[in-house]
């Protein structure tokens, strides 16, 4: 049995007074400060560690000032304050050891668009691509590029001056900022926008803290121009935090927005945003171009830049190895063909724009043609995608680059440190020489990637921040690469940020660095806002790459063997790609539900490291914990959950902050598919819950839900008695206190009687091994998971119709445990014996040659991810089944005519089975149908989730989000399909409606083919 786990940290007293007086001062958004929510929040997509002492949400802007107020008063002027956008930084920008200001959960609308003008006014929590979505009916676009746009907030995008892919065409954040509403560090709330003299002559008068920063801003701008253009260096990239050089625009009003764009919130905390917009361009094509050599790719990419295309980006052989393995491959492989049996170490992307087709086709000629003569013909080969589909999923790829660089097993992996650095696009080729010779020299292993056009390289070495060695080698090379970086001409912080990286700043502002310290203390007198970045006041030291906890300290004590064990919970790096914004997304619903950063892959993935952690100080081994537990009497394995869970000493157990981010999950595998570094939530979950429960009583609930696969075979013996429960008020409530709602009726249907009836047969391996081989060709076992069978056995039914018709036998698999719920619900004791038995019947019956074939995407593929080491044998989706038999399909026309075709794919069938939909379509195409893929987040039933009486808001709230818009869409002659059990029955469940399996809608459109001979095995 697990111990009792406290957390090392406590909140320190003046800030348990400083969260009470901001309610008594009226602060109306949340406030956390357990040690789940500090856990969660200490760490970003950086190397860095470093917990906050509390959680601030606010509403709005009010709530902004009430912090600032609160915070100048005398008791709590040792609190300090640091933003947070998207917790997606690669520098620790936003973590402290103070109070976090997280304006996402709340401060996440867009208050104004201006179509126009060409101008949204947002607050500062909204999404890039948010806000992308919102602007698209009107043509217009928010320009700047950035791998994280589904996840990064505008504020965080204001913060770091941030920028991507096109930076050379669309410029910075900064570039597009019009205005930005601030809270000052005494509460004044400013507009700043940009002045002229007369405007600015007005503000500098002023006797306030505005009047202040203006006077010292406008006076160094003019006292230290000539020294500001000698250090600045003339790039695309250039210094931003405290950005001298852009003070005075180029029309010479003065725009105090230069200082605070890329200020990381050391200056002000942002509440709105002023935002230029531009129209979408019109068309748009890539070009796809390889390489047997990086360095060549890097050659060529300024032939690319002088042909005048709108952006270049570069990718090495280590990111486009990682691409091959991940979810987004198969929608772009084709872009990307083999080369004869020659390797592709190196790949650039040419991206074209134009006003029309004409225009594109045009550009198009003019590049390819240059990369055919001469000198210029260093690819191997080069393909066009054109298609806006095709397009955006190639993006994606390169988007993903940077997560999937963590995506390798063991634990030396790449990590941020130095990883965008900026040169002049000339020096670039010879400076990359330079740093891969830095590293190979190091004899470390890398990935590069980046937009070679504005002199930007991406580069993460790979390190094991658990050993001395590896740690020490962060200064070693930080040190290198900046002193390489100032030979060339550039800059260390091309587009990410300083954070810790701020020890620099000096050396690169030379003589101008005490004008920094003067904006600083102009803004922020106390240096109260993310103290120890960008400028730190006279005395007092900026924060330094080496004096920062690790999180490799924490991963230390955890130990590797551990770390490997629990499903990359330790090694999630914090990219964030499940703060994914978007509701038709299938990432991680219930973050999307509830906007809690707890529950999200990266949240459990933190609490579940910080658990493990928390045992290996005890010197506690949760596997061997976990074997112990299996063998434990169950009656006094109860007596001691019994008096562990009413024992009140046990109340602040961290193991119960973890269940309860634990209990939200949905178990979809959405990250376990989408992931870039292919963290399984509910795989450790399980892992988790099983020891959890080990020490406390579970719900009622949970060993109904267990087992409902053996108790299925029973109830539909009482089916009337059932339904009488689950369909009268008093039955329902008395589920309800079970922990159980929304629970399906029993059809009359029995799908046994049926097959019977029908003369199909179960498949018993005696009468299976009695088929000839040509009898075993010619015919199909479908593997029918409880719910489906029992509950909507018309699937089934439709299935073994559909198989006749085309020529085949079928047999239906005996009545087994898939034991899907069992894991889900953390008995995995219980689940690894079921799945045994079954695991080696379904093997058997493979070794037949016959086709096994599931109906129900979850339960299928929990064959593949649960079963893995159990079962070899490959239990096909019913999409990958008739793909491989569509010569045996013929569609009657009548059957088709005047109707539409719409389907809806179960999420875990989306994540991680991602050529379905692309099966799906060609299943209807050769039936000449063109099936159109809705699409859509999560049902929000996911299983027996949305069947548990405590998870029931949530699962409507999730179904509201995209599902319910697309079944009240549907016409009468639109054939809408959902290929999930539980996700047809959430919509029977809120909309009365009844969405037939593929299955169904294929076996009546479909003909007997006479071209195929009726097999007459069964």
């Amino acid at each position: 049995m697990i111990p009792r786990l406290r957390p090392n940290g406590s909140i320190p007293l003046p800030a348990v007074g400083f969260f009470q007086r901001l309610i008594e001062a009226g602060f109306d958004g949340d406030l956390e400060s357990g040690a789940a929510s500090r856990t969660v929040f200490s760490t970003d997509n950086s190397i860095y560690q470093i917990e906050p002492t509390g959680i601030l949400f606010p509403r709005g802007v009010e709530d902004l000032q009430i912090t600032a107020a609160v915070l100048s008063e005398p008791a709590f002027r040792e609190i300090t304050v640091a933003p947070r956008g998207g917790g997606t930084g690669t520098n620790g920008q936003s973590l402290t050891s103070g109070i976090v200001v997280d304006c996402s959960r709340h401060m996440n609308s867009i208050l104004e668009i201006d179509p126009i003008r060409r101008i949204a006014r947002v607050q500062a929590g909204v999404v890039k691509d948010q806000l992308n979505q919102a602007l698209k009916p009107y043509g217009l676009f928010f320009a700047p590029e950035l791998s994280t746009s589904n996840r990064a907030t505008i504020g965080g995008m204001v913060s770091t001056d941030a920028c991507g892919q096109g930076s050379c065409l669309y410029g910075k954040t900064s570039n597009h900022v019009l205005g930005l509403r601030i809270v000052l560090a005494d509460g004044s709330d400013w507009w700043s926008r940009p002045l002229d003299e007369a405007a600015l002559e007005e503000i500098v008068a002023r006797e306030d803290r505005v009047g202040e920063i203006h006077r010292t801003v406008d006076r160094i701008a003019r006292e230290k121009r000539d020294r500001i253009a000698e250090i600045f260096p003339k790039l695309n990239r250039y210094m931003t935090g405290y950005d001298l050089a852009h003070i005075r625009r180029g029309d010479g009003r003065f725009d105090l927005n230069a200082i605070l764009c890329g200020s990381e919130g050391t200056l002000a905390m942002i509440a709105e945003a002023e935002l230029n917009l531009l129209p979408i361009p019109a068309r748009a094509a890539l070009i796809n171009i390889r390489y047997g050599d990086f360095n060549a790719a890097l050659e060529d990419a300024r032939t690319l830049v002088a042909l005048n295309v709108a952006s270049v980006e570069t990718v090495d052989e280590k990111v486009l190895g990682l691409a091959r393995g991940d979810i987004i491959w198969t929608g772009i492989a084709r872009f990307f063909p083999d080369d004869g049996g020659r390797t592709t170490n190196g790949i650039n992307i040419a991206e074209v724009l134009a006003d029309d087709e004409a225009e594109l086709e045009r550009k198009l000629a003019g590049v390819t043609a240059a990369l055919a003569t001469g000198a210029n013909a260093r690819h191997l080969g080069y393909t066009i995608a054109r298609d806006h589909a095709d397009v955006e999923a190639i993006w994606s790829m390169r988007k993903r680059a940077v997560g999937l660089l963590g995506n390798v097993d063991g634990p030396v992996r790449p990590v941020a440190f130095v990883e965008d650095t900026a040169v002049p696009p000339d020096n670039l080729a010879a400076y990359i020489r330079e740093f891969r010779a830095l590293l190979d020299g190091a004899g470390l292993s890398y990935g590069m990637f980046g937009h070679v056009d504005a002199g930007v390289l991406h580069v993460r070495p790979a390190l094991d921040l658990t050993r001395n060695d590896h740690v020490r080698l962060v200064r070693e090379i930080s040190d290198a690469v900046v002193a390489l970086t100032r030979r060339y001409g550039g800059v260390l912080w091309g587009e990410h940020g300083k954070g810790v990286r701020s020890e620099y700043v000096p050396e690169f502002f030379g003589d101008l660095y005490p004008s920094l310290q003067e904006i600083k203390r102009a803004f922020d007198p106390e240096n109260r806002l993310n103290p120890g970045k960008i400028a730190a006041p006279s005395g007092q030291a900026l924060l330094k790459i080496d004096d920062v906890p690790l999180r490799g300290d924490t991963d230390r004590i955890i130990g590797n063997e551990i770390r490997s064990a629990f499903d990359n919970a330790a090694y999630c790096n914090g990219n964030g790609a499940c703060f994914d914004f978007d509701e038709t997304s299938p990432m991680c619903p219930s973050y999307k539900a509830t906007r809690d950063r707890r529950f999200s892959p990266k949240g459990r993935a933190a609490l579940m490291r910080e658990w493990l952690r928390l045992l290996a100080e005890k010197g506690i081994d949760p596997r061997q914990e976990a074997k112990r537990l299996r063998q434990s009497g169950p009656l006094a394995s109860f007596a001691r959950r019994a008096f562990n869970s009413l024992n009140p000493q046990n109340r602040d157990d961290f193991s119960h902050e973890v269940r309860v981010s634990m209990d939200t999950c949905l178990a979809c595998k959405a990250c376990a598919g989408q992931c870039p570094v292919k963290v399984s939530v509910p795989a450790f979950r399980s892992k988790f819950l099983e020891l959890y429960y080990g020490r406390y009583l579970r719900p009622l609930k949970d060993p109904l839900v267990a087992a409902i696969e053996t108790t299925l075979p029973l109830v539909h013996r009482i089916r009337p008695a059932y339904n009488l429960v689950v369909g009268t008020r008093a039955g329902r409530m008395m589920m309800r206190v079970a922990g159980l709602t929304s629970l399906p009726r029993l059809p009359v249907i029995s799908l046994a009687k049926e097959a019977a009836r029908l003369g199909v047969p179960p498949a018993t391996l005696p009468q299976i091994e009695a088929l000839s081989p040509r009898e075993r060709q010619q015919s199909v076992i479908f593997v029918a998971d409880a719910f489906t069978a029992y509950f909507d056995p018309e699937v089934a039914l439709a299935a073994i119709g559909l198989a006749r018709k085309m020529g085949l036998s079928p047999f239906l698999a005996a009545s087994h445990v898939n034991g899907k719920a069992l894991h889900v619900h953390g008995y995995l004791g219980r689940f690894e014996a079921a799945a045994g038995r079954t695991a080696h019947y379904l093997q058997r019956l493979d070794d037949t040659g016959v086709a096994l074939v599931g109906l129900d995407p979850s339960m299928t593929l929990a064959f593949r991810s649960e079963y893995k080491g159990m079962l070899k044998a490959t239990i096909l989706l019913p999409q990958e089944w008739l793909v491989a038999n569509l010569g045996r399909l013929a569609a009657s026309p009548s059957a088709i005519k005047g109707r539409s075709f719409r389907l809806m794919a179960h999420c875990t069938e989306r994540t991680n089975a991602p050529a379905s939909i692309a099966q799906w379509k060609r299943v209807f195409g050769s039936l000449g149908i063109d099936l159109q893929a809705a699409e859509t987040g999560c049902c929000g039933m996911a299983g027996t989730f949305g069947h548990e009486a405590r998870n029931r808001p949530i699962s409507e709230r999730l179904y509201a989000m995209s599902w319910k818009q697309e079944v009240d869409a549907a016409g009468d002659t639109d054939g809408l399909m959902a290929t999930g059990y539980s996700c047809r029955s959430q919509v029977k469940e809120i909309d009365n409606k009844r969405l037939p399996h593929p299955f169904q809608v294929i076996d009546k459109i479909i003909s007997e083919n006479p071209d195929i001979p009726q097999a007459d095995v069964a």
